[in-house]
């Protein structure tokens, strides 16, 4: 996957003068940001929350209303979430149109990354199985919608937050990306003890950072789903877990990748393949002789 295109970025490397940088300021910052913060409301707005068919149950979800960038349904039932201590992360899967031109590797990279994601969330509250676990809850995740991010828009975007401080970025309106994913954990004998249905839309005006690759936005996005997750299936006043020291999550990739980081800071562009897990790879079996 090509995520990093010297094309259109070459301002970077030149040197400006104070003046230069001043008049460059006074004609980005004002333009992009009245434009940004004029399309923010609509940009929050295009997330959709339909349901795709995945979850077991969704007679019984209700809308959140103490969410502003996400539009979230949930159920949480306290009784069946309070006794299970263990859980068991199945592989997130895509369900409905949302491969429509993307390839497999985009799909894949989309789909490990809820992975990693959701066990990051959730190892501080409950047990990582290494396997399915009879004994163990089950959490079952899907993406179901992902908005392209437009490279164009997302290169311009760059350029213009070279020029503007600050810890928001300003994106070009119409070229921002999107996730909506759906969650349930179930019981060991299979009853839905939570489910979540959300969608959220990178903001023109906000943190996630521009992207030359298509599943940008939706890539920086998995973390917020996952976190609306793991407060959805966490019980009430469940202390923090302690590990000893061992990551249950190792096998989904490192939590921290400084490359991705750094990459960022030095185009202003958020590279998946830099920022993203690495699954750990399994020997092969040797062959029958």
């Amino acid at each position: 996957m090509n995520d990093i295109n010297d094309a259109g970025l070459t301002m970077f490397h030149k040197k400006l003068s104070p003046s230069a940088s001043l008049r460059a300021r006074s004609i980005f910052k004002p333009a992009l940001v009245i434009a940004a913060c004029g399309l923010t409301v609509s940009a929050c707005a295009s997330a959709d929350t339909t349901r795709s068919g995945f979850l077991s149950d969704y007679s019984q979800l209700q809308p959140r209303t103490d969410t502003v960038r996400a539009k979230v349904a949930q159920h949480r039932n306290p009784q069946l979430l309070a006794p299970i201590e263990a859980v068991w992360i199945e592989p997130t899967v895509l369900v409905g149109d949302i491969g429509d031109g993307f390839s497999d590797e985009e799909k894949t990279v989309i789909t490990q990354e809820i992975d990693r994601r959701l066990c990051f969330a959730l190892s501080g509250r409950f047990d990582i199985a290494p396997q399915p676990d009879p004994s163990a809850g089950r959490l079952r995740a899907a993406a179901s919608r992902v908005r392209p991010t437009n490279a164009v828009g997302s290169s311009a975007s760059a350029v213009a937050n070279f020029f503007i401080p600050g810890p928001l970025g300003v994106r070009v309106p119409g070229s921002t990306g999107g996730l909506a994913a759906e969650a349930e954990l179930l019981t060991p004998d299979g009853q839905q003890a939570a489910a979540v249905v959300w969608a959220r839309d990178a903001q023109v005006v906000g943190t996630e950072s521009p992207s030359l690759s298509r599943i940008g936005d939706a890539h920086q996005l998995t973390g917020a789903f996952a976190d609306i997750v793991a407060d959805a299936v966490t019980p009430e006043g469940r202390p923090k877990r302690d590990n000893n020291g061992e990551d249950p999550c190792a096998r989904f990739g490192p939590r921290i990748r400084p490359e991705g980081f750094v990459s960022r800071v030095i185009t202003g562009l958020y590279t998946p393949s830099l920022s993203g897990g690495t699954p750990e790879q399994k020997e092969p079996e040797p062959e029958p002789r």
